[in-house]
Parts: structure tokens; C-alpha cells; sequence
């Protein structure tokens, strides 16, 4: 049975003087999935997300949460967590956590009690105290979230949600994720972060230059990608340097035991095994793998997602 697809972002066109940021993009969500918004820098992943928001008018297009134009949703329907800083610097975590959630009219004792129990999930009830400008980047980036949730929104949009995050800390939001999940809440979070968003990601799109190029599950997107991964283990060399020349190989990455390869399409595995041997090379482990996150993001924007330039930042100072 499909899952009912309530948000829907139709044909939605936004320019910034010359820059057209985004070109009638197009893609959907499904209620209750944790959702992969996957670009480049530049490729208009926070315009997007300002644009459900209403904080930016679409030139064209629309948005739609179960058949509603977002223009038209109360603002409590969606949690944000933005990419950048939204902290008072000298105000105490728990008071401002209390704030904002006062102002989407939760009750100050039922604010303060789960803001408790979020910082206890989180590992930082100490700091309930403390000026946000006393922790460091990771912590204001989970007392962030902590503010994008306590309201209990239907759609959380995250921006860039892992950044400063140790990989413990990564392990906790990604269970925060799953539980809001659980509860019901439909998660669409953009990452450079390709492992995280292949661990979490029940759907995605993937946008280049504001068209989406590429949209699914992550398994449909993986039987129909032309990407090829080749794990290879040589004796006696941890990474030897003459993977890289190798005709067809587009990236190489080490691994306990061996080596994975991103093959550029067109190239055959067999091709990249007959070179290591004419090389002399003990083989120990070949073996064709399932194509990773970041080789079919490759494959459909040309180069990995933090490689292009900050187009974004540039955008989001005209949109202030």
C-alpha cells in the first residue's frame, strides 16, 4: 500500500534579480517519512524551504500540506530548523527554549517539561542554565532543533541538520529522526552528508541548479542508476597509487580490507579487475557492490555535494 503524498511543492519558480534559483521545481513527500532534500550549494534547498515557510514568495508555483496552500497553513504546522545560527547569544537555554515555544502558544510548564526531557535526550541537562553562547557549536546545534520541535509541528524542515555534530551526537538526532517518525511527523532535511542521508532516507530528490533531477526511493534510485561500485583488496598496499589512473575509475575510497571504487558510467567491473592484474597486483577481495548515495548524486549533478561553489549564500543575502 502507497503511502498518502501530502506535501507537495508544484512547479514552483522563484528568481533573484538575474539568478534563477529555482525553475519549476517539482517533487512530493509522503506523510510520515523522513525525507532526503539533496543538492549542492547553490542548487536551491533553502529557498525552497523559505518558500514553504512563507518567508519567500514564489514567483511562481505552489505548495500544498494535505491539499492546503501553505499561504493558508497556521504557522505552528511546520518546524525549522535553519542552517545558520538562530540563537539569543545571551539568553539562558531553557528560557528561550520556553520562548519560542510560547510563541506557537504551547503552555510555559508543558514548554519547560519537554524542553527537560529533549536536553536530557540530547545529553545536556546541565546546560539548561547557561547562555547559548557558552556551548559549543554542536550543543546550540541540538538546543536548535530542540526550539524547531517543541511545538509539536506536522513538517519538520531541516537545513543542514548534522553540521558541527560529533559522530555520537549524529547517532543522537538520527534516533531523534526516527522517533518523530514514529510519532508521525514527516522530516525533509537537506545534508552534504551522504552516509547520514543514506541511513535515514525513506525517499528523496535530488536538485541541481533548481530543477529536481532525480527523485524516489533510495532503492529506486539505486536499481536504476548507471553507478557502479567495485570493492577491491590488494596484498600488501593499504591504497596504492595507481588505482586513481586507472581508466573509468571516478573516485577511490579505503575501507577495512579493501578499497571502493566509483566506477564513471559505461565502465564494466571486469575491465577494472583485468588492469589491477596487467599491474602485477595480488587480488584478495573483489566483489561488485550496491552503488552508495553519494556515487548516484554523482552521477546525476557531476561531482560531489560539497564541491560547487556558495551560489546559496549569495541568494539568501538578495532574499534579505
Amino acid at each position: 500500500m502507497l503511502a498518502p503524498v501530502t506535501l507537495v511543492i508544484d512547479r514552483v519558480t522563484k528568481r533573484f534579480a538575474q539568478t534563477l534559483a529555482l525553475d519549476e521545481l517539482t517533487f512530493s513527500v509522503p506523510k510520515g517519512r523522513i525525507f532526503g532534500f539533496l543538492g549542492a550549494n547553490g542548487a536551491g534547498k533553502t529557498t525552497t524551504m523559505r518558500i514553504c515557510l512563507g518567508i519567500l514568495q514564489p514567483d511562481a508555483g505552489d505548495v500544498r500540506w494535505e491539499g492546503t496552500r501553505s499561504v493558508e497553513l497556521p504557522r505552528r504546522t511546520w518546524g525549522y530548523l535553519p542552517e545558520e545560527r538562530g540563537l539569543y547569544p545571551r539568553m539562558g537555554v531553557l528560557d528561550q527554549l520556553v520562548y519560542f515555544a510560547s510563541l506557537y502558544g504551547v503552555p510555559p510548564a508543558e514548554a519547560r517539561r519537554q524542553a527537560e526531557h529533549w536536553l536530557a535526550r540530547f545529553r545536556i541537562p546541565e546546560y539548561a542554565d547557561r547562555r547559548a553562547e557558552e556551548l559549543s557549536k554542536g550543543n546550540q546545534q541540538k538546543v536548535q532543533f530542540i526550539a524547531a520541535i517543541l511545538h509539536g509541528p506536522d513538517v519538520l524542515l531541516m537545513d543542514e541538520p548534522f553540521t558541527g555534530l560529533d559522530p555520537v551526537n549524529l547517532a543522537l538526532l538520527r534516533e531523534a529522526f526516527v522517533e518523530l517518525r514514529d510519532e508521525g511527523r514527516t522530516i525533509v532535511f537537506s545534508t552534504h552528508q551522504m552516509e547520514a542521508a543514506e541511513a535515514l532516507c525513506e525517499s528523496l530528490a535530488i536538485v541541481d541548479r533548481g530543477r529536481v533531477v532525480a527523485s524516489g526511493t533510495l532503492a529506486d534510485l539505486k536499481r536504476t542508476t548507471r553507478a557502479r561500485t567495485v570493492r577491491l583488496g590488494v596484498e600488501g598496499e593499504i591504497l596504492p597509487s595507481w588505482l586513481t589512473s586507472i581508466d573509468g575509475v571516478a573516485a577511490v575510497r579505503p575501507a577495512a580490507g579493501f578499497m571502493e571504487l566509483e566506477l564513471r558510467p559505461g565502465t564494466e567491473p571486469r575491465e577494472v579487475l583485468a588492469s589491477a592484474l596487467a599491474r602485477g597486483a595480488s587480488v584478495t577481495h573483489f566483489e561488485v557492490a550496491e552503488p552508495s548515495l553519494e556515487a548516484i548524486f554523482i552521477e546525476y549533478v557531476g561531482h560531489p555535494a560539497g564541491d560547487d561553489a556558495t551560489l546559496e549564500s549569495a541568494l539568501d543575502e538578495d532574499a534579505a
